[in-house]
């Protein structure tokens, strides 16, 4: 029997702790466990069993918490990713550890009620209706009760005050029902069903040839119904007996999918995102480490669930950015989802219409199966680009929509279709000056300008959430009527709309808006059922919703994005606009798209207007592999930050000193961060750019052990493959 437990806590701790493992006490790798650290007591993982040590002088266990036990592939994950990111092993640990949180907020019981047998003390004709449905002796809700009878709710609770009704503890509903892979569903078109049966025959890792693997690119044009496609694969998955795991990069925001999920396996799925709290979250967690939740579909933490029998990964919308943690642990979930899928040994689905560089080079060098869907669900048509050159069709002073753009959206409202003007801008205005000296309004904690948001009547900084009123007066100077919001928000669009359209009915969607994503969800039910006229978005719009009666999307200023210094600017460009476009004519009616541009011959836009994504890809990877850059190198960040910006600039000036970077590495900086101030805190990064085969996480450990050490309230992090440069 082993004498001493390896112990790793999930706190910001390399290195697992040794106990000794009292006696009776039988201990498994990977039972979650209570131990002793310092004053307090704590949890933690058998990370390992040595059967050889003595317990000696250490510290006992305290004894093992019944939850399930992390299997062995997860425990991989967490080193893994670990080793990868740099991050100490207990915090990878946090977030694939999660107890019962007994201060947690419990789900509300289900209560139902049935007859008690004792008559009433007071009888009415309606509470006779009520007896007499209740004389069955079934148990049913209480508004379901009062339904039946045809009276209020509030006749039933007096009866049950009465005591003529006794109410009914009801069993828990189950998190999530088991999906019927053989629902009744909508046939499939020859290329669907193509394209499903490539991805059930998919090889696992363990069995496919290393230069496959077990990872599928799914690409598709927008509305060639790769999500059916997909679906395809997480049925036959249920069918083995085995569990899905479906990762999406807004989960809050998914109604509109969790129905489709329901249109063809008969029941919805249980989600797991921040916005699930309480005994239902634990509930979840147990089930599916009991294996009784058949698909999850989740935020990216649900890539770290217990899972007993995980069969298949699907990441949805592969591309998107918010696939990345930017604080804690530095994680890519779409890598780690491939990683996961090695370890368990089943196949990983990477779903996008605009794939990121780094999977279409996979998939063209045959690490990754290519799958692919030319063409749109039913044979219908691309929508048809076209440039509106604002150098040339200027909008009127004060506005911002084009003359073109205000005609072509009349039309389409004069056709009794839905037109989507696009702004990737939350707010009304993302800066506001005062004309009379000059003042800008700036965040007090970070160095961006206050966006003005006129709904709320206040000023907001997006990186912090500081937010204070707007005056009515200039702060600075003192003068009156002299504040001027410049450039244009989606809520100024919106205004703005609304004067040029006032009888038609208008639908803000911006991810900040009051009533969170349960209005949202409203609000996309909304456009979806063709009870609105004109769609104002932000990105969120862009994310795979499927709007019937839409047939023109404008695009307001598709410049935005082309001009910062970020390395990935001119593909994140393309994928948007590509994405945002094809909302248009996904239904019956053909759809068209305008772009508003002041540069209608860059690559990106003139890539967008001929409708070839196959030339975008071709030329970005060519310069990605001219310059080095992933996936033909490596990057690493180092960001520095401290309460004193003296102190950041110092201390990265020291580890600059101290890099000595061998054959094959460069060092930049340390430069100013372009958001240079951030909730208080001074930043300056530190760039570290490698050739292909470096061993990159190496070359930082030991450049980390050799430097200066991080000492008050500075901070060191290190993000592998960043995703922002701000």
């Amino acid at each position: 029997m082993p004498a001493v437990a390896e112990i790793l806590i999930p706190l910001a701790l390399d290195t697992a702790y040794s106990y000794a493992v009292p006696p009776g006490l039988t201990l498994a790798e990977g039972d979650v466990v209570q131990v002793p650290l310092g004053p307090r007591e704590t949890v933690g993982v058998v990370w390992g069993l040595d059967e050889r040590a003595s317990g000696g002088n250490l510290r006992p266990v305290t004894g093992r918490i019944e939850v399930p036990p992390l299997s062995e592939p997860l425990r991989k994950l967490v080193d893994w990713l670990a080793r990868y990111t740099l991050a100490p092993k207990g915090s990878a640990l946090a977030m694939a550890l999660r107890l019962p949180d007994e201060g947690a907020q419990r789900e509300n019981p289900r209560i139902g009620v049935r007859a008690s047998g004792r008559p009433p003390a007071r009888q009415t004709a309606a509470r006779g209706k009520v007896l007499a449905v209740a004389s069955d002796g079934a148990v049913r809700g209480k508004s379901a009760l009062a339904k039946e009878a045809g009276v209020s709710v509030g006749v039933v609770d007096g009866l049950i005050d009465d005591g003529a009704l006794e109410t009914v503890a009801l069993v828990p509903e189950p998190v999530a029902l088991p999906p019927d892979p053989d629902h009744p569903r909508v046939p499939l078109s020859d290329a669907q069903r193509d394209a499903a049966h490539d991805l059930i025959a998919a090889p696992s890792p363990a069995s496919a040839p290393a230069e496959a693997g077990g990872t599928i690119l799914l690409e598709g044009v927008t509305g060639s119904g790769k999500t059916e496609v997909y679906f395809e694969a997480v049925a036959e998955c249920v069918r083995e007996g085995r569990q899905a795991l479906v990762l999406m990069p807004e989960i809050a925001l998914t109604a509109q999918f969790l129905d489709r999920f329901a249109g063809r396996f008969g029941v919805r799925p249980a989600t797991w995102h921040s916005g699930i709290g309480g005994k239902r979250r634990e509930r979840i967690r147990a089930g599916v480490a009991s294996g009784d939740v058949s698909v999850v579909v989740g935020a990216r933490s649900a890539l770290f669930l217990p899972f007993n029998r995980l069969g298949l990964i699907v990441v949805d919308e592969e591309h998107e950015s918010a696939y990345k943690q930017e604080d804690g642990v530095h994680y890519h979930a779409r890598d780690m989802a491939v990683v996961r899928g090695r370890l368990e040994g089943c196949p990983v689905v990477l779903a996008s219409a605009t794939p990121s560089i780094e999977s279409r080079v996979n998939a063209q060098s045959g690490r990754y199966r290519h799958v692919s869907l030319p063409g749109r669900f039913g044979g219908r048509p691309l929508p048809d680009i076209k440039a509106i050159d604002m150098r040339l069709d200027k909008p009127e002073r004060g506005r911002f929509l084009s003359p073109p753009m205000v005609n072509a959206v009349k039309a389409t409202l004069e056709a009794g279709e839905q037109a989507l003007l696009f702004l990737n801008r939350r707010g009304y205005a993302p800066l506001t000056l005062c004309q009379a000296c000059g003042h800008r309004y700036q965040c007090r904690n970070c160095s961006t300008w206050l966006v003005e948001h006129r709904f709320r009547r206040a000023l907001v900084c997006h990186q912090c959430g500081y937010a204070e009123r707007k005056p009515e007066a200039c702060t600075e100077c003192g003068a009156f009527d002299h504040l001027t919001p410049c450039g244009p928000g989606v809520e100024r669009i919106a205004e703005e709309a609304a004067e040029l359209f006032p009888d038609k009915r208008i639908v803000v969607l911006s991810s900040d808006f009051p009533g969170g994503a349960e209005r949202l969800r409203q609000e996309l039910e909304t456009v979806a059922a063709g009870e609105c006229d004109i769609v104002i978005g932000t990105q969120l719009v862009a994310k795979g919703h499927n709007f019937p009666h839409l047939t023109l999307v404008g695009v307001l200023d598709a410049d935005i994005g082309l001009t910062t210094g970020d390395p990935r600017a001119a593909e994140r460009t393309f994928q948007l606009l590509q994405q945002v476009t094809g909302r248009a004519g996904r239904g019956e009616r053909p759809g068209r798209a305008l772009v508003q541009t002041y540069q209608p011959d860059h690559p990106v836009i003139a890539a967008l207007l001929s409708g070839d994504a196959e030339r975008f890809y071709e030329e970005e990877i060519a310069a990605r592999e001219a310059a080095g850059l992933p996936p033909f190198g490596r990057l690493a960040a180092l960001i520095v930050s401290a309460e004193e910006r003296e102190k950041a600039e110092a201390h990265g000036q020291a580890l600059a000193r101290a890099a000595d970077p061998p054959p094959g590495v460069m060092v930049l900086g340390p430069a100013e961060a372009p958001l240079a101030l951030v909730r208080g805190r001074w930043r300056f990064r530190l760039l570290v750019k490698t050739e292909r085969g470096i061993d990159v996480q190496s070359y930082l450990r030991d450049w980390l052990a050799r430097g200066p050490k991080p000492r008050g309230n500075l901070k060191v992090a290190i993000d592998v493959d960043p995703q922002s440069f701000l």
